[in-house]
């Protein structure tokens, strides 16, 4: 059984098909979000802190941290405000941390400083940073997220996006990383705007779990990208991806609907053993409380696992 392991100072985490599904925090991002850009353009992490805790608070079983304020420059500034971030939000919470930038200089940065064993978000098909980005995990061990396109984009086709995904893990290997310690993200695509798109991805997690055998990871709210009542299309497509085979997925633990939804496909899914942290979680509910009630802390279960310009819709991942 394929198991990817993450682990903060002290905890560790497992990525798996057996496990539950693991619910990575995407809130730490400026991506969309010019305030908060400003704020850590500034020095200014209260946000960054709000957001750490609120996440972790919420279930998040990690957090993904991105620094990339601004285009300009982004091998200088990106760097040393990553490194800070990172540091800020590990000494401040317990869970582990996907170090999120497609600048290796920031990556190597934050990898040097990290506790633990983070996850590494990302690399694509692109020989460029396959060159740059492979060696930094095999030289640090840690796992990666691979991102299903390459020097020709984002393919609409789902035979590409799988093609790239194989070339991702079989080029991994040539550098020694197990293919356990990739982490693909098939790339969802809006519904709005491709209707079969639930169709494809489903397919898709489907031969990434039986022909590469590898976990999976995506930018959830993708898929709603467009849409009126946005929430309600994420809650709908979580239990329907990890039906599929999805084992986590970058997304916002702090809307109730949508952990809701997570903490019942784990139940449905045999992964909540004894439907323990479902009945810890909500035993106290009350329809009138549920948004209080949904928005709980998720109980820590062991064995859970957590570019941002190559994820299709990547600011609109923060509404």
């Amino acid at each position: 059984m394929t198991r990817t392991i993450v682990a903060s100072a002290t905890r560790e985490v497992v990525i798996g098909f057996d496990q539950p599904f693991c619910v990575i925090g995407e809130r730490i991002n400026p991506t969309g979000r010019k305030k908060l850009a400003a704020e850590m353009i500034e020095g200014n992490f209260d946000t960054v802190i709000k957001d750490a805790l609120e996440q972790v608070a919420a279930g998040a079983t990690m957090l993904d941290v991105n620094a990339g304020v601004t285009a300009v420059n982004p091998n200088e500034t990106e760097p040393p405000l990553l490194v800070q971030t990172l540091e800020i939000v590990q000494n401040l919470v317990d869970v582990p941390l996907s170090i999120d930038s497609s600048v290796s200089a920031a990556i190597e940065a934050a990898l040097k400083v990290a506790k633990g064993r983070p996850l590494v978000n990302s690399v694509t098909g692109e020989e460029e940073k396959l060159e740059a980005i492979l060696p930094l995990c095999k030289k640090y061990d840690v796992p990666v997220v691979a991102i299903s396109n390459d020097e020709t984009g984002i393919s609409q086709d789902p035979d590409v996006r799988f093609a790239v995904a194989k070339k991702i893990v079989e080029r991994a290997a040539d550098y020694g990383i197990k293919s356990h310690d990739i982490v693909v993200d098939p790339l969802v695509m809006p519904i709005g705007a491709m209707g079969s798109a639930g169709q494809q991805v489903f397919a898709l997690l489907r031969r990434l779990r039986e022909e590469l055998k590898v976990n999976t990871t995506c930018g959830l709210s993708n898929i709603s990208f467009g849409l009126p009542h946005r929430h309600g299309i994420n809650a709908g497509f979580i239990p329907m991806v990890i039906g599929a085979g999805m084992t986590s997925a970058i997304m916002n633990p702090c809307r109730p609907q949508e952990m809701e939804a997570v903490r019942a496909a784990n139940v449905l899914n045999g992964t909540d053993a004894n439907c323990s942290n479902w009945i810890m979680t909500y035993r106290d509910y009350k329809p009138a409380e549920g948004g209080a009630a949904a928005a709980s802390p998720m109980p820590a279960a062991g064995g859970r696992r957590g570019g941002r310009a190559a994820r299709t819709g990547a600011a609109a991942r923060m509404e």
